[in-house]
């Protein structure tokens, strides 16, 4: 009759003996603009528990234009960060900084220049020697391009105040935009879709919205690296063909200012447009990126001369992480 107590006895010693639940690894993550829904796939997995299942305790921390989560990064404040693109990853190589890109989020990059229409600025032929607004980050990286494809000069330039005000009230404003949101704003406001340029038609291949993270943390914790790509890619295979409403809640919670019809313009925009997941990414996984096209980029910006063709490119990248199939439907 103390068959019972004893095994309840032994049972208990056990569970005193075994080890307590490993703690979740925290991350920061540094978005490079406030919660939209270019973002998605993070807020996917943050809502849904995806990266509490690999074992993370994500915090992303938002960008916007007093916010550079790339020092932030560099500091050593954040884990993650998301370099806009690939200019950037380029740059930790051209100055020897020791971060690399681990993860391309967009194989499309979704900037664009935005025109009024009517107004004989519907190409990017078109706008040679008239006056287009750009970021200072914008006149560093893809505005040098646009100069050596199509002539353009630096007179040209205008200041960018980040704000669509100048667009509004000027008929022949010319200025950078997203695909994703500023056509849509546009629109609600005048009633008009504006004349968009987006960037890769003009023949420029360039990856974006990359993740980038410290040389370090590849070198002493790729396991951590590799949980959070792979969380993400779930995240956003379920942000993209899934239900998203997860991650739209979760936007609208940390910026009150987005609206539903945004949200769903930018979503749309990322599927229709392929900006996530296209081309490579059909058979090596979202997140893809390939030694070829970094070349591909590479030459082309140094065609543009932007940097000199001794330089050693692929040390701002490394494939360790990605084109494993992961997620992919086969």
């Amino acid at each position: 009759m103390f068959r019972p107590v004893r095994l309840a006895s032994l049972l208990a010693a056990c569970l005193c003996l075994a080890p307590a639940a490993q703690a979740a690894d925290k991350v920061s993550f540094g978005l490079d603009w406030v919660a939209e829904p270019e973002y998605g796939g993070y807020y996917q997995a943050l809502a849904t528990g995806i990266y509490k299942k690999y074992g993370l305790d994500v915090s992303i921390v938002q960008g916007g234009p007093q916010v550079n989560n790339a020092q932030l990064l560099i500091a050593g404040r954040l884990t993650f960060d998301i370099t806009s693109n690939t200019f950037l990853a380029l740059n930790f190589a051209q100055e020897n900084i020791p971060f690399v890109a681990i993860a391309a989020g967009f194989q499309k990059d979704p900037d664009a220049l935005i025109a009024h229409p009517g107004r004989g600025n519907d190409s990017f032929a078109n706008l040679k020697g008239k006056p287009i607004a750009v970021s200072a980050d914008t006149r560093a990286s893809w505005w040098l391009y646009l100069k050596s494809k199509y002539g353009y000069t630096d007179d040209q330039l205008r200041p960018y105040s980040f704000s669509l005000t100048p667009f509004f009230t000027n008929p022949d404003d010319i200025q950078e935009a997203y695909v994703t949101s500023e056509p849509y704003l546009v629109h609600e406001q005048t009633g008009q879709w504006p004349v968009v340029m987006a960037l890769p038609d003009a023949g420029f291949n360039g990856y974006a919205s990359l993740i980038a993270t410290s040389e370090t943390l590849v070198q002493t914790n790729p396991d951590l690296a590799r949980r959070f790509i792979e969380a993400s890619t779930e995240g956003w295979y379920s942000y993209l063909y899934g239900d998203p409403s997860p991650a739209f809640a979760a936007i609208k919670a940390a910026n009150p200012d987005m609206t539903d019809g945004l949200l769903h313009f930018g979503y749309d925009q990322l599927k229709q447009r392929g900006i996530v997941d296209s081309g490579d990414t059909k058979t090596l996984g979202i997140y893809a990126m390939t030694d070829a096209r970094w070349a591909s980029f590479f030459n082309q910006m140094v065609a543009a001369g932007l940097y000199d063709k001794s330089m050693d490119y692929k040390a701002g990248y490394t494939l360790q992480f990605v084109d494993h199939g992961f997620g992919v439907q086969k």
